[in-house]
């Protein structure tokens, strides 16, 4: 089992880590580039769109050919774009590496959850995935120092370098170590056949529904958090490049204790009561923001991230594993869905009210309560119901 939480974690941390190492070195590639910096900051966007638009095909494939060739495809195309960043030359094939680095994380990342969904019940499962989400609240903590220390000896391609190893080391971890969790396809075949799959796991299920739009409004406000972060504490709160990053790391570290405290919480309390205080947090977050705006208090808005923080983390883990335990045979596709309309949804969140031209405080107090109330709602009126069937409860075999 240690084999398969081992190759789980190190394939969904190519997806933090290509977004937050190369950031520190982002002055020196605009400038050898010919670029400036806000023209390069849509290859954020850019490696996003590469995770949209594979991940659906790598669920498919996942869950016909396997999650192991998956996850060394995935780990291959990874290094691979990752050297073609370091050897860029102008802004265009720079934007294209990024697109095919998305490519490769995001196939990576529906693996890891397809198989945490084959190997692990429901409550180790809800367990694990919140450790997962704390490890990687580790990455935008150490992810800038690494970067950092890089540069002070190298140039910025080192950077892109540096990934490439990293996606090497998965791709050789997913072929020495990880086994296939992958129930046999002609076992798999025989169950399409007979239409036991399409009765039992159906996509277009309200409970279903209720977890995809419950984690991608948790995604958006974090990720609304994380881009207007800048704004609200640099500008808003007059503080420093240098107080706005230890802020940044001190919210991180409060989120990675908040998911690493969530597996001892489950010990003691069901997941509908974690999760509906995560949501309760969001809310509390959120009216702590607006308080702290009113009263002109930069101690409030800590508060106000602190409580973001622990919501977050704290329910996020337990919710993607309500998620995923409907689908047994079809782990890989759910996986999918549930990775690309999170991302869908941060992204349009994020572009829509910057077209309305609202304030970075306004939208991040939107997403909040929209997550929160939109949550605690489903949560009461979409309750959970535990799925672990395993191949042989859904076709009667052994």
């Amino acid at each position: 089992m240690s084999r398969f939480l081992l190759c789980s974690f190190a394939l969904v941390l190519l997806y933090p880590t290509a977004i937050d190492l190369y950031l520190v070195g982002l002055p020196q590639i605009a400038q050898d580039l010919g670029a400036s910096e806000s023209q390069l900051h849509i290859a954020f966007s850019i490696y996003l769109l590469g995770m949209a638009t594979t991940m659906f095909l790598a669920g498919k494939v996942a869950d016909k050919v396997g999650r192991k060739p998956v996850a060394i495809i995935g780990a291959t195309v990874f290094a691979f774009a990752s050297w073609l960043g370091s050897v860029a030359e102008t802004s265009s094939v720079f934007l294209v590496a990024r697109f095919v680095q998305g490519i490769g994380a995001g196939s990576c990342y529906v693996v890891a959850f397809a198989i945490l969904r084959d190997t692990l019940d429901d409550k180790r499962r809800a367990k694990v995935l919140s450790m997962l989400n704390g490890i990687t609240c580790i990455i935008p903590v150490i992810a800038p120092v690494i970067g950092h220390l890089i540069m002070l000896k190298f140039p910025w391609p080192n950077l892109f370098s540096a990934m490439a190893g990293m996606g090497v080391l998965v791709g050789l971890i997913s072929c020495l170590v990880l086994k296939e969790s992958l129930v046999a396809q002609s076992q798999i075949k025989g169950a399409e056949s007979s239409g036991d799959v399409t009765k039992l796991e159906p996509f277009f299920q309200r409970f279903f529904i209720s977890r995809v739009v419950m984690t991608s409004l948790g995604v958006t406000a974090i990720l609304t958090y994380v881009n207007t972060s800048p704004i609200v504490i640099m500008e808003l709160l007059n503080f420093s490049r240098g107080e706005y990053s230890t802020t940044m790391a001190l919210m991180a570290l409060v989120g990675m204790s908040s998911s690493f405290s969530a597996p001892i919480l489950l010990s003691y309390c069901q997941q509908r009561t974690l999760i509906f205080t995560s949501k309760l947090l969001l809310i509390a977050s959120a009216l702590v923001l607006v308080l702290g705006n009113e009263v002109g208090d930069s101690n409030i808005f800590l508060l106000g991230f602190g409580l973001l923080s622990v919501g977050f983390s704290m329910g996020f883990g337990v919710a993607m594993s309500q998620a995923l335990s409907p689908f047994s045979l079809r782990a890989g596709v759910a996986s999918s869905l549930l990775g690309i309309a999170q991302v869908c949804s941060s992204a349009f969140y994020i572009w829509f009210m910057g077209v309305l031209g609202v304030s970075a405080l306004n939208m991040l107090v939107i997403a909040l309560s929209t997550a929160g109330i939109i949550g605690i709602a489903l949560i009461l009126f979409v309750p959970y119901q535990q799925n672990n069937n395993t191949y042989e409860e859904i076709t009667g075999t052994s």
